[in-house]
């Protein structure tokens, strides 16, 4: 099989035109829809793309060696190839694809304590102005909560922080655990809001410095304090414990070790609260793009995976919430405050560095809008009679600790 016939086979709706390295184009067309023209710039690409096209086109738009052309942009791309998979009858490469991918994944997610720590280096501890440029104010780097269309990334990820406070049942004095708590947000929320005392683990050195700076700026200190630790390494016992776009980084093989831990660290009536990326279609593997640029070791799993580890723990399944299309909607917030502020990138990085990032927030996205991709918030208790048997409480929760309108988009300006 050739390219040609690949993306014969692929374009269902609009038209495709590819400018090879010789300067022909061809053109693949189906049903009315978008026009999208790219050229390769080597004779090479054709090939590669071919046989390994999860990590090839990645890899040529950050290179240079594929280029979008006349008026169109990548996400236009990504956006034309991700509608039409979903139109496309399978390739008789896709198992070669995704089979490959999934014969090695036990590996590629092995992640010991020293290997986490490297994993987390490679992408959390960037320059600080690099997160800055295109995430909130609070610095929320997880799925946002969308409660009307025109709301702001502030506004959604404050959303996101009293969304899941709802359901950690939170009272005054109690110890909280933040597992992968970033540059401290959530934890400082908790304790500002809710008058509980809170630990933040993280294996980022950048955002740890960041955490107990923004800590000790806002006179908490004695009450929110952050440690430099591998969840595996904590020892103590919480009321409640939350963790938040941390669980893609554990890997299927630490699964059990995982919640056998978060099962040691929560007391007799305790409540915890885990936020991750899942995918829809089962058990598969992490895009080799994403693995080798963005997220060493990361995997976002299907709940059919996760579910049968927590099983056997002990622990009770209280409450699960799917969130579909938050995160697209979050990430395409983040693609243009990036796009927006790309000279500043590029005074910080280079031209390379831009394209890679630009990549992979357009990626994530049409992963969240077309390949089963989303956010799921399990709710885990070791009692049964723990949580309260309907759900009202969230809602009065929620309703309860809403800031005014004003106050708001006062925050979000």
């Amino acid at each position: 099989m050739t390219l040609g016939l690949l993306l014969r086979h692929l374009v269902r709706r609009g038209t495709l035109r590819v400018i090879d390295a010789g300067g022909r184009m061809h053109v693949y067309s189906g049903a009315p829809g978008p026009v999208v023209t790219v050229r390769l710039h080597d004779r090479q690409i054709a090939r590669q793309l071919l046989f390994n096209p999860r990590l090839m086109l990645g890899e040529a738009y950050m290179d240079g060696r594929l280029t979008v052309e006349d008026g169109a942009d990548l996400y236009d791309v990504l956006d034309f190839i991700g509608s039409n998979m979903n139109l496309a009858p399978k390739s008789v490469l896709t198992p070669l694809y995704n089979g490959f991918g999934r014969a090695f994944r036990g590996l590629q997610q092995w992640n010991p304590v020293g290997r986490a720590r490297r994993n987390v280096a490679h992408h959390y501890d960037l320059s600080d102005a690099l997160y800055d440029i295109f995430l909130d104010r609070d610095r929320q780097y997880s799925c946002a909560y969308f409660t009307a269309p025109d709301q702001t990334i502030d506004q959604a990820q404050a959303n996101k922080k009293r969304h899941i406070a709802s359901k950690l049942l939170l009272k005054p004095g109690q110890r909280i655990l933040d597992i992968g708590s970033g540059w401290g947000g959530l934890a400082l929320y908790l304790a500002t809001e809710c008058d509980v005392d809170v630990t933040g683990l993280t294996l980022s050195v950048e955002q740890h410095r960041v955490a107990e700076r923004r800590a000790a700026a806002a006179g908490l200190s004695s009450r929110v304090r952050f440690k430099l630790l591998d969840y595996r390494e904590e020892r103590g016992q919480y009321d409640r414990i939350v963790s938040v776009g941390m669980f893609e980084h554990v890997g299927v093989p630490q699964y059990p070790a995982f919640f056998q831990r978060m099962k040691a660290l929560l007391k007799e009536d305790g409540v915890a609260l885990l936020h991750a990326i899942g995918r829809s279609d089962g058990a598969g593997s992490t895009n080799p793009w994403i693995r080798k640029y963005i997220f060493p070791g990361g995997y976002s799993p299907a709940l059919s995976e996760v579910l049968p580890v927590v099983e056997r723990t002990g622990l009770w399944v209280t409450d699960i919430e799917v969130l579909r299309l938050h995160y697209a909607e979050t990430l395409r917030a983040w693609r243009k405050r990036f796009l927006a502020e790309r000279e500043r990138v590029m005074s910080l990085y280079d031209e390379r560095f831009c394209r890679m990032w630009e990549f992979y927030l357009a990626g994530s996205e049409i992963a969240f809008r077309y390949q089963g991709h989303m956010v799921w918030q399990m709710q885990m208790a070791r009692q049964v009679d723990t949580v309260p048997l309907t759900r009202d409480y969230m809602f009065e929760w929620e309703r309860s600790h809403r800031a005014p309108a004003a106050a708001e988009a006062g925050r979000a300006a």
